[in-house]
């Protein structure tokens, strides 16, 4: 750090005009708004991101009785439903979702996917999804489509869209009713990769059923695209409306069914047995249970596995208000409940699983159910629905309303490694979580993954904390995302694409944890707490039961905060370039005290250190034989004369200046402040805050921070000055790893080196992935000692 003395004779004025100078240049677009990006607002989405006077949403109403074929794997259905247009277009026709029709092989999300192989070797997973396609029967079998009086409907299909022609148009404020008949063979869903299917569990001859996208279901129609009817390819998900539902799935009798909504009919369906452990699971009065309540235990469970059914029954649920519907079924279900209080409503959190998933599934997933319910409402709106259930069985992750399919299985013997047990926590709440995005606040999943994926795995990450402080919540920690936004830009695409023109290999890291990791530091960094959750609360609160854009997020954010974030959005979600910032280097500069007392003495001493060479040190071992030395008559008055002594003018003079001085100058001129000037570069491209360390020389440190609004005149290169009265030893650019930096390597002044580690080690076999630590402690504990044996 080079020191810099200023020498001034009105320090105020002169330390003033400094300290305004800055670039001339004209305002760089990183901070110019959002402009024609956004669609104009309107009367349907104000400007605010609010819904505005004529937003609208059409409804659809469905009564399905559907039966579960556990000997085929094969479900049959016939539905009515009742279609709600609200808005103020005639509509001729309508769009129906056949998502089964993407098991085809011919469909386009099969045919337009590449992959390769290698000639020497190829994985089973990479073979696998293709070769389960081969030979399978599936896809929708639509047996009919009929109008209210029993009168067939003309109906085209196109791959897994369907368009159902009215004899005459749904007038504006009117409804239509019509009926689909249906069925399909239920997908593998261990094989196919798929959200849902089955899963065959060999050794006790039995099947778990997830059920989604299993009935055919109204596209949306609103003010943004019209029909939201673009295929269905696989990755980018669904596009809904909300209605009422009534269903009812006839199951083999020895089956628990669960499903989105209320049980209308637990006497015809539940044993004596379970309608009172139902019952115990409410709690007492209105104190809730502190634990679950086991309703069918394992025990119970695994007698159904070994028994056979002898009928079928019917389980009726109803649910209201939602945009999907979902159920599970299998003879093989535990399950156990809790009624909780969420925000002063008790609401059902309920668990199915297979003897396979314990000991992990009954001791933690019902509880972190309750919990996210908890956490999710305090930050954006109460759960208004009735039940939310978890279930275990072959889909990893997948959620839908009230509903939600998890993965997470323990070894064989019941242990488990520290990784499941995180990733079980980690993918109940973020699926459980997404009731509220997307199944309440409705994007459109099919356009914009984002919306749900991302505000879910920012809540997902501050549930996971509120449950275990210690928790590795790494989705939304800005060095997470680093290594993708190190990434050549041209293997990267900008957040706002639609989900389906993502690549598959970026699709967590662009859909999931940068939007994740972007509210984070809006959150931590940018905006602050107070008023980024004020501001998302409003969001969520605004566009509960409604159907939001990227532009009304964007809007809502600024409105209820007062913060313009224009230039964030730019450059998180419209663009590809990181953050990268560095430190360039630091001049330190220090007002020259005019004090002669001060000033001389400083003087001295450095003339001293500058005439200190080795040659000085040296001659002075013959400096007794110099001519002078040697011959008093060659001095003059010079060879007395002290250039630094402090004379009666000098003070004089000082005290003159002084005195012209106000006190606060007087202060600055006294003080002894240290002025630094830091060049900081802007070499990623994202304009972010600057945030610099200061480590003093007495110990103890400072940190300074600045809005992104200090790139505004300049985004590439910018100089600051930061007065401190302690001299600083070491600065630091984004000390706490705040912004995403992909490069912390300059962020030093002075520069740390850093060692490059490497590893000795002795060429040894490699082997398997060994035991979990629960089963080397099983290993290595010994076995408790017997007692009673009778022997000496």
């Amino acid at each position: 750090m080079q020191k810099i003395i200023l020498l001034v004779t009105s320090l105020a004025v002169q330390m003033g005009t400094m300290l305004a100078q800055a670039p001339t240049q004209q305002a760089n677009t990183r901070f110019e708004q959002l402009g024609p990006k956004l669609p104009t607002p309107n009367t349907f989405r104000t400007a605010s991101g609010a819904p505005g006077k004529d937003y609208f949403q059409n409804r659809a109403d469905y009564d399905i009785k559907a039966t579960l074929d556990d000997t085929k794997q094969r479900l049959t259905g016939s539905e009515m439903i009742t279609y709600h247009n609200t808005s103020s277009d005639a509509l001729p026709y309508l769009w129906i979702q056949l998502d089964q029709n993407v098991f085809r092989p011919d469909a386009t999300g099969n045919t337009a996917t590449t992959n390769s192989l290698n000639p020497e070797r190829a994985s089973l997973a990479q073979l696998n999804p293709d070769a389960a396609l081969i030979g399978k029967d599936y896809g929708y079998k639509i047996t009919a489509v009929r109008d209210q009086a029993g009168k067939a409907i003309k109906h085209t299909i196109n791959e897994t869209m369907m368009r159902i022609d009215l004899p005459q148009p749904v007038q504006p404020g009117k409804s239509v009713t019509f009926s689909i008949d249906w069925n399909f063979h239920i997908v593998d869903a261990t094989s196919t990769h798929a959200r849902s299917g089955y899963e065959f569990f060999p050794k006790d001859g039995n099947y778990v059923y997830e059920m989604a996208q299993w009935f055919p279901r109204l596209c949306a129609y609103n003010d943004v695209n019209g029909w939201q009817n673009k295929q269905f390819l696989g990755q980018g998900e669904f596009t809904l409306i909300f209605g009422n539902y009534k269903v009812a799935i006839t199951a083999p009798n020895d089956h628990i069914v669960g499903a989105t909504g209320e049980l209308q009919n637990p006497a015809q369906v539940l044993t004596a047995t379970q309608q009172k452990r139902w019952n115990e699971a409410k709690g007492k009065g209105d104190k809730p249970g502190e634990n679950p309540v086991v309703i069918v235990t394992q025990a119970e469970a695994e007698a159904a596995e070994k028994g056979k059914p002898t009928g079928t029954k019917t389980w009726v649920y109803k649910a209201d208000n939602v945009r999907d519907f979902a159920f599970s079924s299998s003879r093989k279900f535990i399950w156990d409940a809790l009624q909780p209080s969420v925000e002063g409503k008790r609401v059902w959190a309920m668990s199915l699983y297979p003897k396979e998933a314990n000991p992990l599934w009954g001791q933690y997933s019902t509880r972190l159910v309750a919990h996210t319910l908890r956490s999710y409402s305090k930050r954006t709106f109460g759960y208004p629905y009735p039940v939310a259930y978890s279930v275990h069985g072959p889909v990893g992750g997948m959620e839908y309303p009230m509903m939600c399919f998890n993965g997470a299985r323990p070894e064989a013997d019941g242990t488990y490694s520290q990784g499941t047990k995180n990733f079980l926590i980690l993918v109940v709440i973020h699926e459980v979580g997404h009731n509220f995005f997307p199944m309440i606040v409705n994007s459109d999943e099919r356009q914009w993954s984002w919306m749900d994926e991302g505000l879910n795995s920012f809540l997902e990450g501050l549930a996971c904390l509120e449950w275990d402080a210690n928790f590795p919540a790494r989705g939304i920690e800005p060095q997470s995302i680093v290594p993708y936004m190190q990434m050549d830009s041209s293997k990267q695409v900008p957040i706002m694409s639609s989900s389906d023109n993502i690549p598959r290999n970026t699709f967590g890291p662009n859909a999931y944890s940068k939007p994740a990791t972007a509210l984070n530091i809006l959150r931590e960094t940018v905006m602050g707490r107070e008023l980024f959750d004020y501001a998302f609360k409003e969001y969520a609160r605004r566009w509960a039961f409604k159907s939001p854009e990227p532009a009304d997020f964007f809007r809502t954010m600024e409105d209820a905060s007062g913060v313009d974030l224009d230039w964030f959005w730019k450059g998180w979600f419209y663009g590809v370039q990181p953050v990268d910032q560095s430190l360039v280097k630091v001049n330190w500069f220090q007002a020259g005290s005019q004090n002669p007392d001060i000033s001389k003495t400083e003087a001295r001493t450095a003339a001293q250190k500058k005439m200190n060479t080795i040659s000085k040190q040296r001659d002075a071992l013959s400096k007794d034989e110099t001519v002078v030395a040697q011959d008093s008559t060659m001095k003059d008055f010079y060879n007395s004369y002290d250039p630094y002594a402090v004379t009666q003018d000098d003070r004089q003079k000082y005290q003159a200046y002084l005195s012209s001085l106000s006190a606060e100058e007087k202060l600055l001129a006294e003080a002894g402040t240290n002025f630094y000037t830091l060049s900081l570069k802007n070499k990623g491209g994202i304009p972010m805050p600057v945030i610099v360390r200061m480590e003093f020389e007495d110990g103890t440190d400072s940190v300074a921070r600045f809005p992104a609004e200090i790139w505004r005149f300049n985004d590439v290169s910018i100089n600051k000055v930061i007065a401190t009265n302690k001299k600083v030893k070491q600065w630091t650019l984004d000390p706490f790893y705040e912004i995403a930096d992909i490069n912390t390597e300059d962020n030093s002044f002075p520069p740390v080196a850093q060692p490059t580690r490497f590893q000795l080690f002795k060429q040894q076999q490699r082997g398997g992935q060994g035991q979990n630590p629960m089963q080397q402690q099983k290993q290595t504990t010994p076995p408790p000692a017997t007692q009673g044996s009778g022997k000496n």
